[in-house]
């Protein structure tokens, strides 16, 4: 016997019902009823049944239901009058539930599954209920039989039927209609249909939740992808960590299994390990696990099988351990759907699923995914060698025309063509020497890119070899790049200019017919002035060390380098055009460093000319972001834009995946900070992608993404861009504290906009932990106070209150923040009457208010009374008149309320003071609101209407009538459109019922 006493058992019940779906809420629910039926007590084993039912659906044991709802049914059947007309509604209501879990147990005879449908019909019919969720119910049972004539039929009379109030929600029934078209292949058609619920137009518990999850593949077959990638963002964030919502969660992952996001399936598996074991509802199993599996399924295709996975049944597993054994068993549960119901509709789709592909190679989500390995290159089977298949010789001497050609324009494509004439060249193969020699200059170049220890004798290879093969132009260029190599890895000055000297001599003593002799010349020139600065700069900093003048020295330098640029320029303006586009990008970058941005702007615009005339325009993309950037310093938005736009229209050929980033977010920034919101996000999204590609995610990748949660906060997308700054929170952190406290802040602004006040509350309480040790205490100040707000509104009253006091603590000592005060001292008045209106709460409250009064009624220094503290002031009297109301209401409740009464009951006497005192209040707030003009009327109006209420309880109706009807004969002379259109009806209403 139970040892838990009535009241007990009726407190567990309460907090079950609030209580989180899952495992955890059902097993107390469990131990509730049991102790529920062991009391005797008909009534409460009753509720705690219609409770265990309730928390069984909300849960992936969902199919357990069927034993309380056929105990509940019982206790109906023996005593249908001991229901009341609520519990009768609910029991009944539970029958579709109950329908469902029978078509998702297998283990339930067809025979048993189709007499409960019967037995719902009949009961439905007997009960005055309309057929609708009858047929509804029998429809997806006939859809899972595979009795597809019996489910048109019975989608018809369920759309043909009335609704009632036993009739699913508008968002649930949208749902089922639409997933209804899909599953017979008319996507447009199922989109078309839960178009209101995608809207937000029809909600419930768990819509748009579902819908959205199912929405995405329909979306992606008819190349919807950004409304794709926007419900997935806004769709997984309602259904993360719900366990009722688990097919969704499944949904989504493989949703990103199939748009090229395997990393974030990865990680939304992650977060979902708990549930990868097996679960009660086997449909939601085969629904979760299924999703799973694509995901498992296309990682094993990419070469990433041995990457760990989550844990199965306690046993850690690979992805190719735990898709096989997710396989095994969702084909096992498939099998036995078929066995009972004699067809192979589940299993057939079922292995469809699993075996779909991508549809779409790449759609880029905007959220941070760490990156996949490298998948491990597959074993070679030992065997004797296998001679190389000959190359086709015409093949690859085109492709080496196309490489040399590319190279001598500096096109960014070069790189790509020799690694590819590399792979086709093998070490045995019979090719030209030049072309072996061009493959090794590739390969060194690559090595002094990347700053390899071996560069340098690898450059000097390729010279030796270019030289012995007559080609005195090509070595003149390696000694230029040996010079290059030893400035990158830290060679004395002298050593420098010696190899610079070397390169010079070589460039000029080429033949004077030889046609890039002019061009050397000038190459090794630009590239002495180049580095002769960094070697100027060198010795200055050396110089500084031991005691000399640094600033002057830079400031000299930076003059030096500017002449001879100019002197470069006007040598080859007309010869070498490229060249000179380089000698005006270094001048304008001058120009920036010595804080002249002005004489910027022209020589990047001359640069960026220059490189588009001379063939190259990709050498164009840096000067034209350059630019951009400092028009937009500069005030000059339009001329930003048109120079990022060309940057971007110029960037096409680029191959390094960080300046085709850095070109998109710079005209990101630009646009959104000219309101285009919609192709700032798709610019940014697109930078965010290829500083990923970079390598530069944490970087790069972090600012662009910061720039489209701001750009999709601009949509009102507040959800994704919630998403998106989670996801790369730990990035931003790293970048500074202004920005953590810039980035916290936009995010607890974003979770308040969503109404998830604890979450915000939390990224508030950070950020003021950030500001902590700061010499001002306002943005401390105001983060506590937004925090206290959040608080509040998540009901944790204590905490709110601890906020609202540090947060007014902190106001007081900047000492010039009285309306930030006021309404501290307001919140904390309203708090302390919140979990209970007593007289000592009632007296907290009035001191507060009293003292917030104080403080607008306290001259600010010597400046005119403000229209903001008089406001405020009203608002004050206002507030408190609705404190005192409050009060006085809880002492005139109806009879049958007087048990729960306050301890300390006033008299009449008492009341009526209080009331006298609420409409002198009132009176005083309208009085200013009046003295403020048009723009306060509707508090003015709340105010006088309040008054005229408080009139009518103190036997005065006709005092009430006069204010208001006083209002409206004013109100009648304002000119038209100047007073609100709801204003002058509601104010004769209330006269009307006034004088009544």
């Amino acid at each position: 016997m139970s040892t838990m006493t009535r009241e007990e058992i009726e407190q567990g019940l309460q907090e079950n019902r609030f209580a989180p779906g899952g495992t955890a809420r059902n097993a107390h629910a469990e131990v509730l009823a049991a102790a529920a039926e062991a009391s005797g007590d008909s009534e409460l084993f009753r509720d705690a049944l219609d409770n265990l039912i309730n928390s069984y659906l909300y849960s992936s044991e969902s199919t357990k239901m069927l034993v309380p709802f056929a105990r509940l049914l019982q206790e109906y059947d023996k005593d249908p009058g001991a229901f009341s007309k609520g519990d009768a509604h609910s029991l009944f209501w539970q029958f579709k539930w109950v329908a469902t879990a029978i078509s998702e147990s297998p283990e339930i005879p067809l025979e048993s599954a189709t007499g409960w449908l019967d037995e719902m019909e009949r009961r439905y019919r007997i009960a005055g209920y309309s057929e609708r969720p009858v047929r509804e119910s029998e429809l997806w049972f006939a859809d899972v039989i595979g009795d597809d004539e019996r489910a048109e039929r019975a989608y018809a009379r369920w759309q043909a039927a009335d609704r009632d109030d036993m009739s699913d929600c508008h968002a649930c029934e949208l749902n089922g209609q639409g997933h209804y078209a899909m599953l017979r292949g008319d996507d447009a058609r199922a989109l078309e249909v839960w178009q209101p619920v995608l809207a937000g137009d029809k909600t419930c518990a768990e819509e748009p939740h579902r819908v959205l999850a199912t929405a995405l593949l329909p979306l992606l077959r008819l190349g919807r992808f950004e409304e794709a990638r926007a419900q997935h963002l806004r769709g997984y964030r309602m259904a993360r960590g719900k366990e009722s919502l688990l097919p969704s969660v499944g949904k989504h992952i493989e949703f990103c299994a199939l748009t090229g996001n395997e990393p974030r399936g990865l990680e939304i598996l992650a977060e979902h390990a708990a549930h990868v074991a097996p679960l009660a509802n086997l449909d939601d199993r085969l629904s979760f696990h299924g999703g799973v599996l694509v995901l498992l399924r296309r990682l094993k295709d990419l070469g990433h099988g041995h990457l760990p996975a989550v844990p199965y049944e306690g046993v850690p597993r690979t992805v190719a351990e735990l898709y096989e054994v997710l396989r095994a068993d969702a084909l096992d549960i498939a099998r036995r759907f078929d066995a009972r119901n004699g067809t192979t509709r589940v299993s057939e789709r079922f292995l469809a699923r699993i075996g779909g592909a991508p549809l779409v190679d790449v759609l880029p989500l905007g959220v941070r995914s760490a990156a996949l390995p490298q998948p491990e290159p597959a074993a070679a089977p030992v065997a004797a060698p296998v001679p190389a298949p000959a190359t086709d010789g015409a093949a690859l001497a085109e492709l080496v025309r196309r490489a040399r050609a590319a190279r001598d324009l500096g096109h960014p494509g070069s790189d790509g063509l020799w690694a590819e004439v590399a792979a086709r060249v093998g070490p045995a193969d019979a090719v030209d020497p030049l072309v072996r020699v061009d493959v090794a200059d590739h390969r060194a170049l690559a090595a002094a890119r990347a700053g390899a220890g071996d560069a340098a004798a690898l450059v000097t290879a390729v010279r030796d070899g270019y030289r012995a093969l007559g080609l005195e132009e090509r070595a003149a260029l390696s000694e230029l790049r040996l010079a290059s190599v030893a400035a990158q890895s830290g060679a004395a000055p002298g050593e420098i200019r010696e190899l610079l000297a070397v390169a010079l001599r070589a460039a000029e003593a080429l033949e004077a017919n030889e046609p890039l002799r002019g061009r050397r010349i000038a190459l090794a020139e630009l590239s002495a002035i180049r580095l002769e600065s960094y070697l100027r700069s060198l010795e200055a900093t050396d110089a500084h060390d031991h005691g000399h003048g640094h600033g002057h020295g830079q400031e000299r330098a930076h003059g030096e380098l500017a002449a001879e640029l100019t002197a470069f320029v006007a040598s080859y303006a007309q010869s070498l055009p490229d060249l000179v586009a380089e000698a005006e990008e270094m001048l304008g970058r001058i120009a920036l460093s010595e804080g002249d941005p002005e004489r910027a702007v022209p020589l990047l615009a001359a640069a960026a000319a220059r490189a588009i005339a001379a063939g190259r325009p990709w050498q164009a993309v840096d000067p034209l972001v350059l630019r951009a950037g400092v028009l937009m310093s500069l005030g000059r938005p339009e001329e930003a834009e048109e120079a990022a736009r060309s940057g971007l229209a110029h960037a096409g050929e680029l191959t390094d995946a960080e300046q085709q980033a850095v070109v998109r977010l710079t005209l990101a920034d630009i646009l959104l900070e000219r309101a285009d919101a919609a192709e700032a996000a798709e610019l940014a999204l697109t930078a965010a992608h290829w500083f990923d590609q970079a390598g530069l995610t944490a970087d790069g990748g972090a600012q662009a993404r910061l720039l489209l949660a701001r750009a999709y906060a601009h949509q009102h997308r507040n959800a994704d861009a919630a998403e998106v700054l989670r996801s790369t929170l730990p990035d931003l952190l790293e970048h500074g504290e202004q920005q953590a406290l810039a980035v916290r802040e936009f995010l607890g602004d974003l979770l308040r906009e969503l109404g998830e006040p604890r979450e915000a509350a939390e990224q508030y309480l950070l950020a003021a932990e950030l500001v902590k040790g700061w010499e001002d205490p306002r943005p401390q100040a105001g983060l506590a106070q937004s925090a206290a707000d959040q608080l509040s509104e998540a009901r944790l009253t204590p905490e709110a209150v601890a906020a609202y006091e540090r947060a007014l603590e902190l106001h007081r000592l900047s000492g010039d923040a009285p309306v930030a005060e006021v309404r501290v001292l307001r919140s904390l008045a309203w708090l302390a009457i919140r979990e209970e209106v007593s007289a000592t709460g009632v007296a907290r409250a009035r001191a507060l208010m009293a003292e917030a009064a104080g403080i607008l009624e306290t001259p600010q220094g010597d400046a005119p009374e403000s229209p903001e503290l008089r406001s405020e002031l009203a608002q004050t009297w206002h507030q408190l008149a609705q404190v005192l109301d409050r009060w006085v209401s809880v002492h005139v409740q109806e009879d049958d309320d007087e048990d729960s009464g306050p301890a300390e009951a006033l008299g009449d006497a008492e009341l009526t003071a209080l009331r006298l005192e609420e409409v002198l209040l009132w009176d005083r707030a309208a009085g200013v609101y009046t003295d403020l003009g048009g723009d306060h009327l509707a508090e003015r109006f709340q105010c006088l209407n309040n008054a005229a209420w408080t009139e009518r309880e103190l036997g005065r109706p006709e005092a009430g009538a006069a204010r208001l009807s006083a209002l409206i004969e004013e109100l009648r002379t304002w000119p038209e459109g100047s007073v609100p259109e709801w204003i002058l009806p509601r104010a004769e209403r209330t006269v009307a019922h006034l004088k009544d």
